[in-house]
């Protein structure tokens, strides 16, 4: 540790875990860490593992792939036994002893790898806070004392999940992108798999409109959230790492709370070029996600072809231009400008103690720079998904599916027009057919973004 950055070893005092520690043939040089968690996932490592030694092999040396092997001590002997075939297969990788065809092509790769063990007896999670975020962090942490901070280049922390594919640049790509354009934090573009007519597929299919339309109407309403927050496209290098006190510790949405911290302190790039192919199953690793939506929609207990009304992005576009222009020596004038765009804002304002701590913050700043970060902090992504909440559980309700995007097709000014009835459920045919126009706009609309920023 006494190579390190006074900074990093500052952090690891005071922020990581101690009690996991990281199996690696150690080797200077390392710029590029891959952070897996992994939890009875002994059939999908070869596969994600074939898809790492796919990409760009002149970045292999300065690369380590590492694999946070997890379950809880309660955990079903199933999943502990399918931890320790895992554990086997990637000690066989590290410490090249095995004959198997697939561990020896994986160790001519050169690609270098690495286990953090929290599987093992007395190395489980923690039964309160274990899951998928305590996971990463324990990777992302492990990675810091890894890093060759005297190498020149930036150090990039990469999240995915195991039962994730991934496209052939995804290493070049990101480390050319963070390195010629001195990013801090961004996430790679993501497509499910939609081929097919089984109900998985269109369970993912109807998933996957609810991501886009979401961040769309962000994009729509020009919030500085209008990002996705899944945890298999995440990357940020060690400096915005450390500078937010590290990946959290919450066994779902730890993604959202990791981007949305990361959006605080830095702009937030998509990086269109690299897509991360999650996977469309069903799954009961986390409470809520990608698993989660598909067992609820195979379950077949609520109506799944629901979206928020394209109204709810209307009115947060309009309260976020009052918001960002507003001059900030009248609170109450601003309370009542949000009553005129719609009562259900002036409420929720009203409920979420504005005025008052508007009135401390505006007393605390000491220039328009320090009054416009703190509305970005104030307004944040999770106050801005309560807010559609409330205007959707207040005033709009949510409607179907399709007619919700109809609208906002037409709202964003897109051509796109298919003949159906309204309050239908389309075919998959039709409805891959809305999602393809999503995904398109969604990544001009990013374009757009980016050259307006440079």
């Amino acid at each position: 540790m006494k190579h390190l950055p006074g900074k990093v070893v500052t952090y690891l005092q005071k922020h990581s875990l101690k009690n996991y520690n990281l199996e690696w043939n150690s080797s200077g040089g390392i710029k590029n860490i891959v952070v897996i968690p992994a939890i009875a996932e002994y059939e999908n490592i070869p596969k994600i593992i074939n898809s790492l030694i796919k990409n760009d092999d002149r970045h292999f040396q300065q690369t380590l792939i590492i694999f946070v092997i997890n379950n809880l001590k309660s955990s079903n002997d199933n999943v502990k036994l399918n931890n320790r075939k895992s554990l086997k297969l990637l000690r066989s990788i590290i410490h090249r002893r095995s004959e198997d065809k697939f561990v020896k092509n994986v160790i001519n790769s050169k690609l270098n790898f690495g286990i953090v063990d929290a599987a093992s007896e007395g190395k489980e999670l923690d039964e309160k806070t274990g899951g998928v975020g305590l996971s990463r962090k324990a990777g992302m942490d492990a990675a810091l004392a890894v890093f060759d901070y005297e190498e020149p280049g930036k150090n990039i922390l990469f999240c995915t999940d195991a039962d994730a594919h991934l496209s052939p640049n995804y290493l070049s790509e990101v480390i050319q992108r963070f390195n010629k354009n001195n990013m801090n934090a961004g996430y790679t573009n993501f497509e499910h798999d939609i081929t097919g007519n089984d109900k998985n597929t269109a369970a993912i299919i109807c998933y996957e409109i609810f991501l886009r339309y979401y961040v769309g109407g962000l994009q729509y309403a020009k919030s500085p959230y209008a990002f996705h927050t899944i945890g298999s496209t995440i990357i940020c290098d060690s400096d915005a790492y450390i500078k937010i006190g590290g990946m959290n510790k919450k066994k779902a949405a730890e993604d959202f709370y990791f981007l949305e911290k990361l959006a605080k302190n830095y702009r937030i790039e998509n990086i269109d070029s690299v897509i991360v192919y999650p996977s469309k199953r069903s799954s009961w690793r986390v409470p809520f996600g990608t698993g989660q939506r598909v067992t609820r929609y195979l379950n077949g207990k609520r109506n799944e072809y629901l979206l928020y009304n394209p109204e709810v992005f209307e009115k947060l576009k309009s309260w976020l231009q009052l918001f960002s222009g507003s001059s900030d020596d009248n609170i109450k004038e601003l309370l009542k400008n949000s009553e005129d765009i719609h009562p259900g804002i002036y409420n929720f304002l009203t409920g979420q103690g504005f005025q008052k701590q508007w009135e401390n913050i505006i007393d605390n700043s000491k220039t328009a720079e320090q009054l416009a970060r703190q509305k970005k902090f104030w307004f944040d992504g999770f106050r801005t998904l309560k807010l559609i909440h409330h205007l959707r559980d207040n005033a709009f309700p949510e409607i179907n599916m399709f007619d919700a995007l109809d609208k906002f097709f037409n709202m964003t000014d897109t051509d796109f027009i298919l003949n159906r009835n309204r309050n239908d459920i389309p075919s998959l045919d039709l409805q891959r057919k809305y999602l393809h126009k999503l995904r398109e706009l969604e990544k001009n609309n990013f374009k757009h973004r980016l050259q307006i920023i440079r």
